[in-house]
């Protein structure tokens, strides 16, 4: 567990940490039992399921000042064709997952945008931004955009700009993509993940990327967990102070939803730099290392496994079911009763994910999407 090629075990173990809280809020036996803090809001809010993809994209933008030291942090033909070819491989994964296990379904119905399609175009925007401008002044880009979306949001809205059906963020998807492509998991077509959504998000990139510059300059110290921790708890409540004005909301990703986010991501970062990099303390971590030197393959991989629990059917006539709800009612139920045995399908699932993102640890196989 060493330091190799410019890699944190701190952030390692908190992308792992991520990826493995992913995984249990998506996928809990039954969406009708759920213990509150593994819901989303249902609009204004933040749980801590809210916090969770955020998080990661805050842990893209700390990877990516490592990844593109090789490059000298300029934008030239290297790093933007990897930038490229990173942006278009997880985008065409993320869409990939929407289509399967269907690929004979009725496409003007494809929802287009997704997690990670949301992490694509965050990573190549915000890579392209923290890349071409002086990172003295990445403060003030990150302020512009912020500010920007307030202002989109504010005065090209409805009557009530941050509602669900009277937000610009809406109306841009349905011009640009039409309601057919937007999902109904709101009631109306309405996608969490859409568009216009996507520039508050490079906020959360960027502010990551800042990150990593701070604790990946010089030797592990305790006064870089200070400053981190510092400056997480102001950004943190700035970010509540700014969501009486402007709500945080994750289905909008409002800009106080960024700072609320992002600082409590440094905060929690600080504190796992200082255990695994600082103080040393790293055999705790070693569950969450193997998913972290991994993430994004076994964020895939355990989409994969989901869509292909639902699609095997098991039984007959009214006691037909498919896989992934014959396991939660037949195996987790009887052991658990209906709340518990839906967390606990969910922690098996991640645990399955887990074994094979181990093997692949162990092997010291990396799959870079």
């Amino acid at each position: 567990m060493k330091k190799t090629s410019g890699r944190l075990v701190s952030l390692d173990i908190f992308r792992g940490i991520t990826i493995a809280f992913m995984i249990i809020v998506n996928t809990p036996g039954s969406w009708d039992h759920v213990y509150a803090p593994l819901r989303h809001s249902k609009w204004h809010g933040c749980t801590p399921t809210d916090l969770v993809f955020p998080v990661f994209l805050f842990i893209v933008g700390v990877s990516m000042w490592f990844s593109f030291k090789k490059y000298g942090h300029e934008l030239n033909s290297g790093s933007l064709l990897r930038v490229v070819r990173r942006t278009v491989s997880i985008f065409a994964l993320g869409l990939f997952l929407n289509i399967f296990p269907s690929f004979d379904r009725d496409y003007s119905t494809l929802r287009i945008f997704g997690v990670l399609q949301r992490i694509a175009l965050a990573y190549g925007l915000g890579a392209i931004i923290c890349m071409s401008v002086n990172r003295d002044y990445l403060w003030v880009v990150t302020a512009f955009l912020l500010l920007s979306y307030w202002a989109l949001l504010a005065l090209f809205g409805g009557a009530d700009p941050y509602s669900l059906d009277g937000n610009l963020v809406l109306k841009i998807d349905k011009l640009l993509l039409g309601e057919a492509h937007l999902p109904r998991s709101f009631g109306i077509p309405f996608d969490p993940l859409g568009l216009l959504s996507t520039i508050p998000s490079l906020g959360t990139v960027i502010i990551g990327y800042y990150t990593g510059e701070m604790v990946g300059k010089g030797p592990a110290a305790a006064k870089t967990v200070l400053k981190i921790m510092l400056i997480g708890a102001a950004m943190t409540g700035l970010g509540l102070l700014w969501g009486k004005l402007f709500p945080i909301n994750k289905p909008l990703w409002t800009s106080s939803y960024v700072l609320f986010s992002a600082g409590i991501a440094m905060v929690i970062l600080s504190l796992i730099y200082w255990l695994a990099d600082v103080a040393k303390i790293r055999k705790w971590g070693v569950f969450f290392l193997v998913f972290g030197t991994n993430a994004l393959f076994s964020y895939f991989l355990s989409g994969v496994w989901t869509k292909t629990m639902q699609s095997i059917p098991i039984g007959e006539g009214e006691n037909r079911l498919n896989l992934y709800s014959w396991f939660y009612e037949k195996i987790c139920v009887p052991v658990a009763g209906n709340l518990n045995g839906s967390l606990m399908f969910a922690i098996i699932q991640m645990l399955l994910i887990w074994v094979i993102a181990l093997i692949l640890y162990r092997k010291k196989i990396m799959i870079r999407l």
